[in-house]
């Protein structure tokens, strides 16, 4: 009976090691689910967190640009109709109606950014407007198509704007066409601003690799120094930082880069190279 015995002690002894490893494996497992689990969900939060800080920031450059150029209009356009009110009555009528006209394309493109953010509860991509029909529905967001507009309203305000096509124009991705767009926009308004008259240039190159923008407008030649010139140049930085860092950003997104600074012989210019080869 000695070595059975010994044998029976020996495997309860073994089956007590295997049964002790199991549980302890069992509970490394858990803890590392557990540690696991707590990773990711470290990662989902720290996902989350980027998400809206993009996200902040892409609405914030969506409102600077909305806001930022129609205001501009608005301004301008204001004083002119102050300046002709009592001389020219006409002339200063004009004037407020394009005021108005750029306070509602400001509430139209304000509504269609609301409106992607807070989609209605019925799933339309549109508010039903005061008669209920569908009156304010919402429009495409815009793109290189609508420059006419937006030259016309630049121009009309006193900056004439000479634009130039090259290459074959063609459907461009909706976000692409949009930077573009918005990219001219920035540009024009702020030569409108700070240009002290003169005039801009607008071209637009379409290749097929690349989407090139170029916006030159004339102005004081920087070898020129002091006077109003560099006070509206330093006016013109102070201004447009926030939007031209934007459309860095924007630019980014798509790989391309964006170029904007003072001109020797005078003026500013902006340049963007974005390319539409990529994946």
């Amino acid at each position: 009976m000695g070595p059975l015995v010994l044998a029976l002690a020996v495997a309860c002894a073994a089956a007590g090691w295997f049964g002790a490893a199991l549980v302890r494996e069992r509970r490394a497992h858990r803890t590392a689910l557990a540690d696991r689990g707590w990773l990711l969900e470290r990662e989902r939060e720290s996902a989350a967190v980027a998400a809206v800080d993009a996200e902040r920031a892409r609405i914030a450059r969506e409102l600077h640009d909305i806001v930022s150029h129609n205001v501009s209009l608005m301004v301008v356009q204001a004083g002119a109709a102050r300046e002709v009110l009592a001389t020219m009555p006409d002339e200063a009528a004009t004037a407020m109606r394009a005021v108005e006209a750029a306070g509602r394309g400001a509430m139209t493109e304000l509504r269609h950014l609301l409106g992607l953010l807070a989609p209605s509860q019925d799933g339309e991509d549109g508010d039903s407007g005061p008669d209920g029909a569908g009156a304010g529905r919402l429009e495409p967001q815009p793109g290189l198509g609508r420059l006419g507009p937006l030259v016309d309203r630049i121009a009309f305000a006193g900056l004439p704007v000479e634009v130039r096509i090259s290459g074959e124009p063609r459907p461009l991705p909706a976000g692409i066409d949009l930077t573009a767009y918005r990219i001219v926009q920035e540009a024009l308004t702020n030569a409108l601003k700070y240009s002290d008259g003169g005039r801009a240039e607008l071209t637009v190159r379409y290749s097929d690799r690349y989407l090139r923008v170029e916006v030159l407008n004339s102005g004081p030649s920087v070898l020129a120094g002091g006077g109003q010139g560099a006070r509206t140049a330093a006016a013109a930085r102070d201004g447009a930082g926030r939007g031209l860092l934007g459309l860095r950003e924007r630019v980014a997104v798509y790989g391309g880069d964006l170029d904007a600074r003072r001109r020797l012989g005078g003026g500013y210019r902006v340049r963007a190279r974005i390319p539409l080869d990529r994946p």
